[in-house]
């Protein structure tokens, strides 16, 4: 199960904002493509809180509902990567959340997502979604004001959503919409108490089409083709993210990384990638420092790794999971592994920023924000 942790790797993330600049190349002026058709939908939700672990068991009492707002684009082939993945839907979209209970509140969100057809007729579409964004919440832990609440520690949290969606067309251009979904919110262990809430869905609502049935633009093969396919890359990069220790300590400390990372792609989603990189912790030097005895010599607290990875491509969006073994490692503050799950945008050919989550066995150890180059 999920859990504030990050047990379920997205978290991830928390920075999905590049999504809605999915993009291969700059179209020249002289041949801009139409835009894909609009859908617009309001729904309603209903919900539980799952009791992942004992800790949230006094919590997960309520039975939350939400009204969500959204706006999706249809992708329509002016991009290569459209009809790759069979035109998929970017969306954006507005959702409330009462708790009905005091002690979390409501919840307030704002999520990107991409929307992917499983199965599409002129009557029927059967879609699965994944998107992520940012959460606030007004009420949050607090010692001595609210300390129950070990769900939401923070007021912004990263929110995370799996969606299978059935849409019938009820007329010309309006669709019924049922759904069952899985929101996940969490701060990405930032702040503590951290167990976060996960919130199985169902949800019913509507649909506006511009367009239905969907047509999409005719493809001219000759540039359906990636030009970087088959060729080798070097990105170099350094990150910052910040984390709390635990519920005593407030102070947010500073954990810097450096990477280089040697990537090939190998077909039109992918490239598969190979790196070495180092970690500077400064929460395991303050965590030291507390349990060491006077005098007593400190053992490093730096880390090297290397790792092995996938980044799977939307235009300049990818999307990267990542397996690393820690090959120094004087202090033993966790397993001998960690995972990464992130998103990272091409600004250019060059330049490149990503927001990552770094996991280590299955729970959040921070978010890096992380700019990089490729050579």
């Amino acid at each position: 199960m999920l859990s504030v942790a990050g047990r379920f790797p997205g978290v991830v993330l928390v920075g999905m904002a590049g999504l809605g600049s999915f993009s291969a190349a700059a179209q020249p002026a002289s041949a801009v493509a139409p835009k894909g058709p609009l859908i617009l939908g309001v729904y309603a939700q209903g919900s539980f809180i799952i009791a992942h672990t004992p800790a949230v068991k006094h919590l997960a009492v309520s039975h939350p509902t939400g009204l969500e707002l959204n706006v999706q684009r249809q992708t329509n082939g002016s991009e290569p990567w459209h009809a790759w993945y069979k035109y998929p839907k970017i969306g954006v979209n507005l959702v409330y959340y009462d708790y009905r209970n005091p002690v979390l509140g409501r919840s307030y969100a704002s999520s990107i997502y991409l929307n992917k057809s499983i199965l599409r007729t002129a009557r029927h579409e059967l879609n699965f979604r994944l998107g992520t964004g940012i959460a606030y919440f007004p009420v949050r832990f607090d010692l001595a004001t609210n300390h129950k609440n070990t769900i939401v520690s923070s007021r912004l949290n990263a929110t995370l959503q799996l969606r299978l969606e059935y849409d019938v067309a009820v007329a010309e251009h309006w669709g019924l919409l049922l759904g069952l979904a899985l929101n996940h919110y969490s701060n990405g262990a930032t702040t503590k108490p951290n167990f976060g809430i996960n919130l199985p869905t169902v949800l019913v609502g509507f649909n506006y089409h511009q367009q239905r049935p969907f047509q999409p633009l005719a493809i001219n093969p000759a540039t359906d083709e990636p030009a970087d396919l088959g060729h080798n890359f070097l990105d170099l990069s350094t990150s910052i993210g910040w984390k709390q220790r635990n519920e005593s300590d407030r102070r947010k400390y500073a954990v810097n990384s450096v990477t280089v990372m040697g990537g090939r792609r190998i077909n039109r989603k992918s490239n598969l990638v190979v790196g070495l990189e180092g970690f500077y912790d400064r929460s395991l030097l303050a965590q030291l420092q507390d349990t060491t005895r006077t005098g007593e010599a400190l053992p490093d607290v730096k880390k090297a790794g290397v790792f092995v990875g996938h980044e799977l491509l939307f235009g300049r969006l990818a999307f990267g999971s990542h397996l690393g073994f820690y090959v120094y490692n004087p202090y033993k503050s966790n397993k001998f592994y960690y995972e990464r799950l992130g998103l990272k945008y091409h600004v250019s050919d060059r330049f490149w920023g990503s927001v990552d989550l770094k996991v280590h066995r299955g729970a959040a150890d921070v978010v890096e924000l992380k700019v990089g180059t490729t050579l």
